[in-house]
């Protein structure tokens, strides 16, 4: 294993997935001290794996899910060492993957004792000393200071559409963050409910009230009606490492045989110089002919996609954004198959509605009670007894955590392209107000969204840990020399 000697503290800003990624890199293959600090009860699973329930899957098989870019069987390993062997393509429940996390992170205290520090606390700002030392402030007022910071935060709060007004906010029917606890219990079951979104959330949604007993309609929308596609079959093996630098080859990812058609396929667009967007539109469409699976050809494209993404020009990433990345994404991120089987038995038995088209106009009637227009049906309303937003995060920095919104302010940051993200470096340095790296700044995971379009998966988030801890293990060398 390379290391770096160097000295300095790097802190992480989040105990979640990204954090444990980022924490495990550094010190893995740096010498810097390493101090996380979240506000998460535990290290590791935090809002994606540890508020789950028992039916909440994966949306991706368990061969993919390894923490370590090197070793693709230790999630899978780690499982059978505890009595439940995983299938290369099996879907587990994200809280078996939470506790894997979760115990991932805790072996590196023992095995780093002088270099972890861990704080349970919420950081509401960072920022810099006169000599250069970055400064975290708690919450509880106190400070933890630091050579390095990395942003480890996680996507943003959920934003809400705007059809639905300042005047509903604050209504006890509409559920703002489905995920917020208690937000789904206090629903009524035994009157409709309509979750605005089609998404992964939405899904995660429903089956959640359904299993939970709700008897009247769930009823789904958006302005597409697209419902997530699903896994089927054994998956390849994950290709994702290191970003790709050269044009898409089976033999170079490690992609297996019936990726292979596509991958070639996706070449015929390398190098990712300017291509268009219709060029890029079209390889993958032979590439799913070639390969006689849509699956392959989606999966082909993941270690590129960001190659891809910065070489298109700002026109092709607008109209991307406006006309396919719906479909992109339903493609992209799909549904474990014994999640698509038990809603598809919900749709078969009435008791839930997929309505493209989205929400047209949303009130309160003189009692109180919610009454909804949709735009599938525009003469008519219906009543709900709750409304649940599950159109996913909200744009950056007015969703995102405190500590964000804090640095742009300070101009030590500043939204990224179309306000998925921060504006960031390839290797992950925040930009500050300026347009300036800030090689004491940086980020992981969705917080990259926008200068990259891939960014919210374990696949993606463990190699951008891998060339972080890389990136930030040279500064200190070169500082040192």
């Amino acid at each position: 294993m390379r290391t770096i000697t160097s000295g300095g503290t790097v802190a992480i800003v989040g105990g979640g997935a990204s954090g444990v990624l980022t924490a495990r890199e550094l010190l893995r293959r740096t010498g810097s001290r390493v101090h996380l600090v979240g506000a998460e009860p535990t290290p590791g699973p935090g809002l994606a794996y540890g508020a789950a329930a028992p039916w909440h899957l994966l949306n991706s098989p368990a061969g993919t899910m390894s923490v370590d870019p090197d070793d693709p069987e230790h999630f899978r390993r780690w499982s059978a060492a505890r009595g439940r062997p995983l299938a290369a393509d099996g879907f587990v429940a994200r809280q078996w993957f939470g506790a894997y996390l979760r115990e991932t992170f805790a072996e590196l205290a023992p095995a780093y004792p002088d270099r972890l520090a861990v704080t349970r606390a919420t950081v509401d700002h960072v920022g810099r000393t006169p000599d250069g030392t970055v400064r975290l402030l708690l919450r509880d007022g106190a400070e933890i200071a630091a050579d390095r910071v990395v942003l480890a935060v996680g996507n943003a709060a959920p934003g809400l559409p705007g059809c639905i007004g300042p005047h509903l906010y604050g209504h006890p029917a509409v559920v703002t963050d489905p995920w917020a606890p208690g937000a789904l219990a206090r629903i009524d079951p035994a009157r409709p409910v309509l979750l605005l979104g089609t998404g992964l959330t939405a899904v995660d949604v429903a089956l959640t009230l359904a299993r939970g007993g709700h008897r009247a309609p769930i009823v789904l929308t958006s302005r597409h009606g697209l419902l997530p596609r699903t896994h089927r079959g054994a998956p390849d093996p994950d290709p994702v490492g290191r970003p790709a630098a050269g044009p898409p080859d089976p033999a170079a990812t490690g992609a297996g045989p019936a990726a292979a058609p596509a991958l070639h396929a996706l070449a015929a667009v390398w190098p990712p110089v300017a291509p268009t967007l219709a060029a890029l539109v079209r390889a993958v469409r032979s590439a799913a002919a070639a390969s006689g699976d849509w699956r392959a050809a989606v999966d082909g494209l993941r270690p590129h996609l960001d190659g891809y993404w910065r070489g298109l020009t700002p026109a092709d990433r607008g109209r991307f954004l406006r006309h396919l990345a719906r479909y992109w994404e339903v493609h992209r991120h799909r549904m474990a198959p014994a999640v698509a089987a038990e809603l598809a038995a919900l749709r078969s038995a009435g008791a839930l509605a997929v309505r493209p088209g989205g929400l047209r106009e949303l009130w309160a009637d003189a009692d109180s009670v919610l009454r909804a227009r949709l735009a599938d049906d525009p003469a008519g309303e219906e009543p709900y007894g709750a409304v649940v937003n599950c159109t996913g995060p909200g744009l950056w920095p007015a969703h995102a955590a405190p500590v964000v919104r804090s640095l742009v302010g300070a101009g030590l940051a500043r939204p990224g392209p179309y306000g998925l993200g921060l504006d960031v470096t390839p290797e992950g340095a925040l930009l500050d107000g300026t347009g300036s790296p800030q090689h004491t700044l940086w980020t992981v995971g969705p917080a990259r969204r926008g200068c990259l379009w891939e960014t919210t998966a374990v696949p993606e988030i463990r190699a951008q840990a891998r060339a972080l801890a890389d990136a930030v293990g040279a500064l200190a060398t070169a500082g040192a020399a």
